[in-house]
């Protein structure tokens, strides 16, 4: 028999139908970087018509794909504004969690140097979420504009095919990726036949030249890319062993960088190794989901316009949580 409840909004009913499922995968957003080049923290700025980050876009999504849990992890000095901010909207709809990325963390037998001040990067950010994670996850930015169908993808991914050596990333087209206010870095993707990833190239300095065409700048100088290149936006879907596996590399990790002032361990040097070393696959799911985002100040505009024009195409309503 099948229960009706007319009283609850969409979002609701997702939770309902969902709770009475065994496993419900979690996303963890990636919320605590010092947003340098942006100048302030972009993570809670407001951009919809009520109010909303670019995060509640997320997070909104996430839940009516079947998301469970969302887990930030932060700054510690950051915490009860993200708590004030949050906690009002989300609760009664998904569960939270608040880690803390601390430079301090899970350097095992080595001692943090004097001068070291910047954050160990975005896989030492997800190794913060170890104690709050049993579940098949996805690890997302909180400043980036992901669109539905990547969560919905995400999500069915880690139902019906994640395992411990099965994992996944979602890939953007190149060309929903660009801004119109400078090059951004993106890492070009390379799969094999059976839309496994092999690797990742970071390629920094990518831009729409005045002729129309993509392209790339390196030491070789200016390179073509295809429109229709599969980019990661660090959008990433696991199995919970993966944070051994994390744990593991960053301790070997740190054996060659410990005095480094400025190494960082990011998501696609684990995703190497699981490569590499056979201890898994990662699945490319493509995606047609138009990326938009604020790596400058001067993008916030286009994307306020942006979220505006989904709300009066009925995507998203004009407020997300009343």
């Amino acid at each position: 028999m099948y229960k009706i409840y007319w009283h609850l909004t969409p979002i609701q009913l997702v939770s309902q139908s969902l709770n009475q499922n065994t496993m419900q995968p979690t996303l963890v957003i990636l919320a605590a970087g010092m947003a340098s080049r942006y100048g302030s923290m972009k993570q809670i700025q407001s951009f919809g018509p009520s109010g909303e980050t670019i995060m509640d876009y997320s997070i909104y999504d996430a839940i009516r794909a079947g998301f469970g849990k969302i887990v930030f992890i932060i700054r510690e000095e950051f915490a009860d504004d993200f708590k004030n901010i949050f906690e009002p909207k989300l609760n009664g709809k998904v569960k939270t969690e608040y880690v803390f990325q601390r430079l301090t963390d899970h350097l095992g037998k080595h001692t943090l140097a004097a001068d070291r001040i910047k954050p160990w990067g975005t896989a030492h950010a997800v190794l913060a979420a170890k104690q709050v994670i049993n579940e098949p996850f996805a690890v997302i930015n909180a400043d980036d504009f992901y669109g539905q169908e990547a969560f919905t993808k995400a999500f069915d991914f880690l139902v019906n095919k994640c395992d411990d050596s099965t994992y996944c990333i979602i890939g953007y087209h190149l060309n929903k990726t660009l801004s119109e206010n400078g090059s951004v870095s993106r890492g070009v993707c390379q799969v094999d036949d059976e839309g496994n990833l092999v690797s990742i190239t970071e390629r920094t300095k990518i831009y729409r030249n005045t002729g129309g065409t993509i392209t790339y700048e390196d030491e070789s100088g200016l390179n073509q890319v295809a429109e229709d290149t599969k980019v990661s936006m660090n959008f990433w879907g696991f199995a919970p062993n993966v944070m051994d596996i994390i744990e593991n590399l960053f301790h070997e990790y740190l054996d060659e960088n410990i005095e480094n002032p400025k190494a960082e361990f990011f998501i696609p040097i684990v995703a190497d190794q699981i490569i590499q070393s056979g201890q898994g696959v990662i699945d490319l799911i493509p995606t047609e989901s138009q990326w938009f985002g604020v790596t400058y100040k001067e993008d916030a505009p286009g994307v306020q316009a942006s979220l505006d024009k989904l709300v009066a195409a009925g995507e998203y309503p004009n407020n997300l949580w009343a």
